[in-house]
């Protein structure tokens, strides 16, 4: 009798260890797959192939379908998407606010009535918006400049962005991109190429202006992430070439934290030609130590992994405030 209840007990303890390994497989199984979703969807990001990560993004949300980091992500992918009208209903759907929502809101509102009353030209890797009647030479000069100086950047980084770029040839500001800008700003990149249309008529500086700005776009290409702007001014203007050999501005030198502030949030005239004095000065030494722009490239690819300071010091052995005290 004892040998028969031993062996039951036996049995149900097998069954227990049986089922218990089950859920265990299961639910390592189950972990490991969501695990891979997550890989496989900032791979996704980083890549920008959004209708890969669109419906990884949406499968994750059916997870955990209140994680407002996901929705902030799908916003941001439709709007990527250039889905304007999508980004806005979800957005709009959603049961919490947020700047970054906010923001996006704003602008596909934006670009919905751009490409409403804007005119349009293309070329291979542009798309040019023009407000009014520009003269047509205008237009097409915007765009032989532009695959000129595309071919130029693809050479030196030895990176070819994977998406058209577009340019808007702006009169009035409601053109001028999203917020109030200071007044010296002349051109802008917010996802676009923004310049006014009058400066087409002086060769000497829409050249230069062209330049520098397709390099932030390039940045933007090459990363997927904000560097900080002393990186992102500095190489633009070594790029376009137009402030090289200006004498220091007077006055003490910036802080690290003013140089990695959005510069367009200075309303200072002088301040800001010192923001940007100092941001090339720091990136030209940079490239005094290493003068290949693919090194270049492959560190402001690796900020996002190592972080700012820890690949300064892996890809040119400096930190942030050294560059600054030796520019000093």
């Amino acid at each position: 009798m004892k040998n028969i209840v031993s062996i039951v007990l036996g049995v149900i303890v097998l069954l227990i260890g049986i089922r218990w390994y089950m859920q265990q497989s299961a639910a390592k199984e189950a972990f490991d797959k969501h695990e891979a979703l997550i890989v496989e969807t900032n791979e996704c990001l980083e890549m920008a192939e959004w209708n890969c990560a669109e419906k990884n993004v949406r499968m994750l949300l059916k997870e955990t379908p209140d994680d407002q980091n996901l929705q902030l992500h799908l916003a941001g992918i439709l709007f990527e998407q250039e889905r304007y009208e999508d980004c806005i209903a979800y957005i709009q759907s959603r049961k919490f606010s947020h700047n970054d929502l906010d923001y996006l809101k704003q602008k596909s509102e934006s670009l919905i009535r751009e490409i409403e009353t804007l005119g349009l030209e293309r070329s291979m890797h542009f798309r040019v918006e023009f407000e009014g009647r520009p003269a047509r030479k205008d237009i097409m000069e915007a765009l032989a400049v532009l695959e000129v100086a595309y071919d130029s950047l693809c050479h030196l980084f030895d990176f070819h962005p994977e998406n058209k770029m577009s340019l808007v040839l702006y009169e009035s500001s409601q053109y001028q991109g999203v917020g109030p800008r200071p007044e010296w700003v002349g051109a802008v990149f917010d996802g676009k190429l923004r310049i006014p249309v009058n400066v087409m008529a002086y060769r000497e500086i829409y050249r230069p202006m062209f330049f520098h700005e397709l390099t932030h776009a390039f940045i933007r290409a090459m990363t997927r992430h904000h560097v900080p702007l002393w990186v992102n001014e500095g190489i633009a203007q070594v790029i376009d070439a137009s402030r090289t050999g200006m004498a220091r501005p007077d006055g003490e030198a910036p802080s690290i934290e003013a140089l990695t502030t959005p510069f367009v949030n200075e309303n200072n005239t002088g301040t800001a030609v010192k923001l940007y004095w100092y941001s090339q000065a720091m990136v030209e030494r940079l490239l005094a130590r290493n003068a290949d722009l693919v090194h270049f490239r492959n560190f402001i690819q690796n900020m996002r992994t190592l972080g700012n300071e820890e690949a300064l010091k892996k890809y040119y052995g400096v930190t942030a405030q050294q560059l600054l005290d030796e520019v000093r």
